[in-house]
């Protein structure tokens, strides 16, 4: 490919100014319909925690923790330390780590929509279960099936969003996904304060409204266009240039073509991108899926959108707040992740990220020493120190949301080459998934431990995760997808992991 003789810097700058095109309608709408698998994923999260501050929903499946909660003199930390309950989260996780891996093959041989139709499958499956469950364990196979949904949707939305987006609008079309997160959680939690008060069957309502974003994401699999990479690395080139020129807006996307041409012919020369993406040539990638999602579950963040409703009980908030506490956070997590659309591609992802891991930090450090000076096991928060812990808990979520919230997912989606995407795209939604089912499992039992220290925790993770973006990790903004393993070697560091000949590294592991 023309170029290749030149340093990394030189190529990426070239490439990037030769690809043509306009922001075109088509591909906002694509990229607005795909991201609906967002949506079902942050009701999933948000209406979990919903659920489980009913009465009705406690009394039927998990009784045990409705007589604790019931309990004016129990300790405040640990009414909600039940390992059922604590199931009922963590499953969805467990399912979905199992599912990115199925799901990898299939989005690579078969295309990104097809992972996202079985997705939405899935998705409408689980959902009718929950709604109609009558034990414990129809309850636990339908966050088994929605788990699948999840593993198929995060394995492929993130992927096909990067490819469909021009490179200067990456960030900001890519952040999409998390906007729909963000709106699935704020819909979730609007949903579940409207049919509290519709007893008895409410939760069933909540559960089993996830079927409607389900479907409108299967349908949109079946209209939505394949993307231009996908329809290439399968054979079918005269059709992904077709839809490239329709995304671009213009027939003159020659440089863009060709590569994806180029890159579709190297990918296809690998026949195992799991093997593949072990060798040295793929460490940084390799390093950024599993430590970015890790350090994505470790702000703490899951924990306060798991159980948001549960967080505001044990703070001592009536049960009428407690659902509107939860629709105040995730309205400001919507603001936030409109915030990172409109800055990730101005001022890229590195400044957003340092900037939202030291908001983070501050302010659970404040909510720890609140907690702990103002708040005991088995007293209740004044009304002024609940009202400050409230503004704090949102300013964390707005750091969060304008950084890790949608940066965790764009930049393993984009740093990857064709050859491992979809095998990386699957490695760090498999640690995603991971770190969220330990983080569920755990968090009631770490909350009843280590009560207003699992704040300082999480700090001290924030912390460790912000160093680490500071010094290791370069920046992507505006670079080619095809052309993204380039800005590797003009790091400082990661120059002096990566051989000193690409060409024989690939070779030789071939």
């Amino acid at each position: 490919m023309a170029g290749r003789s030149l340093g990394p810097a030189e190529v990426v700058d070239e490439r990037a100014e030769r690809y043509q095109g306009k922001v075109t309608g088509f591909v906002i709408v694509t990229c607005f319909v795909a991201a609906i698998g967002g949506c079902i994923f942050g009701y999933d999260i948000g209406v979990s925690g919903g659920v489980t501050s009913m009465d009705e929903f406690l009394r039927e499946f998990f009784h045990d923790v409705y007589e604790k909660k019931s309990h004016a003199h129990e300790n405040n930390y640990c009414k909600f330390n039940n390992q059922g309950l604590a199931a009922f989260n963590s499953l969805l996780y467990m399912a979905g780590l199992v599912a990115t891996l199925i799901a990898s093959p299939v989005t690579r041989n078969y295309g990104r929509l097809s992972s996202i139709i079985c997705a939405g499958i899935f998705y409408m499956i689980g959902a009718a279960v929950n709604a109609g469950s009558m034990n414990l364990p129809m309850l636990f196979l339908g966050r088994i099936m929605i788990g699948f949904g999840v593993g198929f949707e995060n394995q492929a939305v993130p992927v096909y969003l990067s490819e469909v987006a021009p490179a200067n609008l990456r960030g900001g079309l890519n952040s999409m996904f998390q906007l729909a997160t963000t709106l699935g959680i704020f819909s979730a939690n609007m949903v579940s304060y409207a049919t509290q008060t519709l007893k008895p069957w409410g939760w069933r309502l909540s559960l089993g409204s996830a079927a409607f974003p389900a479907l409108l994401m299967t349908l949109g699999g079946y209209f939505l266009p394949e993307t231009p990479t996908s329809l290439i690395e399968r054979g079918l080139i005269e059709r992904g240039r077709q839809v490239l020129e329709k995304l671009r807006g213009t027939r003159d996307v020659n440089t863009e073509f060709q590569d994806m041409v180029y890159a579709s012919e190297l990918s296809n020369s690998i026949r195992h991108p799991f093997k593949e993406i072990l060798h040295k040539r793929h460490r940084p990638q390799l390093v950024m899926a599993i430590l970015l999602p890790t350090f994505q579950i470790l702000t703490g963040v899951n924990c306060v959108l798991f159980y948001a409703p549960v967080l505001f009980i044990t703070m001592g908030f009536g049960g009428n707040a407690l659902l509107y506490s939860s629709v105040l956070v995730g309205a400001v997590l919507v603001l936030s992740t409109l915030i990172s659309i409109a800055l990730v591609d101005r001022l890229g992802r590195r400044a957003l990220l340092i900037s939202g891991g030291l908001q983070m930090i501050i302010c659970q450090v404040i909510v720890s020493v609140i907690l702990g000076l103002k708040f005991g096991d088995n007293k209740e928060l004044s009304k002024g120190y609940s009202i400050l812990l409230v503004i704090f808990v949102c300013l964390f979520i707005l750091g969060y949301g304008w950084s890790w919230g949608p940066l965790g997912y764009t930049i393993p989606s984009e740093i990857f080459p064709l050859e491992t995407r979809s095998a990386g795209q699957s490695i760090t939604v498999a640690v995603n998934l991971l770190m969220s089912f330990i983080i569920a499992q755990t968090f009631l039992y770490l909350l009843c431990a280590l009560k207003f220290g699992i704040f300082l925790l999480f700090a001290a993770s924030v912390s460790v995760m912000t160093i680490f973006v500071y010094f290791l990790l370069p920046e992507t903004k505006g670079v080619p997808i095809e052309e993204m393993t380039l800005i590797w070697r003009k790091h400082w560091f990661w120059k002096k992991i990566l051989p000193t000949n690409l060409e024989a590294e690939s070779s030789h592991a071939q």
